[in-house]
């Protein structure tokens, strides 16, 4: 990786300021709904408190704007966070100022606390320097395990780290750059990578950079209806980005010439309605009515997904193969993941991206039969484009 790990900090009897993914869903009663992204940040903060560290927690969570609402208050955390650790952790009602200040130098070996909404703060996204040197203040090392935010150059995962002499990645940090990077720099083969989602628009970086690493790129999802209609198929009703029809064309003519092969689905469920009951039926590619909705991939098509993979040693996946959230339409996400739980098994290595296809994996209970999940959607993608992330690149070299 190259950056500075959190196995090499002497945290004993020091404040760690620790950077986390706490940006989980509440209910209607302010309880947590999913705690995954608490749990993944575990291992880092019972390293800490293990080695005589006072870990110092600060997070995001949700889009307040710049200003105090209660319903985003990292609070709710805190109380599961404590039940998780089994032990008490100290909430402080603000994330920066005196207060803080003075409940940071109170802490004790072994102490957790976690500080409030960090974008409560404009300055938080604007990457403010005067922002950055609060949170840093009266903490000794900093460490980032906040992958989901790392492609973000914000205070609390940028800026802070010119405030530190070691900036370490956390456990999760390094697991996600462990299973992405490694498995896009130097797979086993065959290696093939599984796209899906709505859109092509925000997947083009994506797939340039796969072209040059897989071996196979299968691509699901509503992209699949603009890459027809630049073959000139019919499409009925089904998502069109009419934009991007000649970028489309420029992939397909690309791929042509490629060493990887891209994969289109050979048929397709549609449907009348996007809703739950509604009429299905599976026909050709070529042969979708003026009048149908493509929602999922086909039986056809997911034998043949289904052969490459088995043949594969080493697989990335970001993106649903159709509308997996409405069951009737989850048939191709839901036989993906199955798939490559059951590959899993075998030795192969199996990483999702975060976002969607995690959300996917999570609703057909199979997170924990992967290789790799990730917690982090955008910065997942950014990363599967080749791009560099601020959050790590800030990071102190190893």
């Amino acid at each position: 990786m190259g950056k500075l790990s959190i196995d090499h900090l002497e945290m004993q009897g020091k404040n760690v300021l620790v950077r986390v993914d706490f940006n989980v869903p509440l209910d209607e009663n302010q309880n947590v709904r999913d705690d995954f992204r608490i749990r993944a940040a575990l291992p880092t903060i019972q390293k800490i408190i293990r080695d005589g560290g006072r870990a110092i927690l600060c997070s995001h969570l949700g889009r307040p704007k710049g200003k105090p609402v209660a319903t985003m208050s990292l609070k709710p955390v805190a109380e599961k966070l404590a039940q998780l650790l089994g032990k008490p952790v100290n909430f402080t009602t603000d994330c920066i100022g005196p207060k803080v200040s003075q409940l940071k130098k109170s802490l004790q070996d072994g102490d957790v606390m976690l500080l409030e909404n960090l974008r409560f703060y404009a300055e938080e996204e604007a990457n403010d320097p005067d922002f950055a040197r609060s949170l840093a203040e009266n903490c000794q090392l900093y460490v980032n395990d906040a992958f989901g935010s790392a492609h973000r150059a914000h205070a609390s995962t940028e800026g802070v780290t010119k405030y530190f002499r070691k900036s370490a990645a956390g456990y999760l940090m390094e697991k996600e750059l462990k299973y992405l990077g490694d498995t896009l720099e130097k797979p086993e083969r065959p290696f093939v990578t599984i796209l899906g989602g709505a859109k092509i628009s925000g997947k083009i970086d994506v797939i340039s950079h796969l072209q040059n690493k897989a071996d196979y790129l299968l691509i699901g999802g509503g992209m699949i209806f603009t890459f027809y209609k630049a073959q000139g198929k019919e499409i009925g009703k089904s998502l069109l980005e009419e934009d991007r029809l000649e970028m489309a064309k420029d992939i397909l003519q690309n791929f042509q010439s490629s060493r990887c092969k891209l994969v289109l689905p050979e048929d397709v469920l549609i449907t009348d309605k996007v809703e739950s009951g509604a009429r299905t039926q599976v026909v050709d590619v070529d042969d979708i009515p003026a009048e149908g909705i493509g929602v999922d991939i086909g039986p056809k098509t997911i034998d043949t997904f289904s052969g490459i993979l088995k043949n594969s040693r080493a697989i990335v996946w970001t993106g649903p193969m159709g509308v997996f959230e409405i069951p009737e339409f989850a048939k191709g996400t839901e036989n993906v993941a199955r798939l490559l739980a059951d590959l899993t098994a075998q030795g192969v290595t199996t990483v999702v991206g975060g976002g969607d296809s995690a959300a996917a994996v999570k609703k057909f209970k199979l997170t924990d039969q992967l290789s790799h999940v990730s917690t982090g959607g955008g910065a997942s993608l950014e990363f599967l484009e080749g791009k560099l992330l601020p959050g790590v690149a800030a990071l102190t070299d190893a």
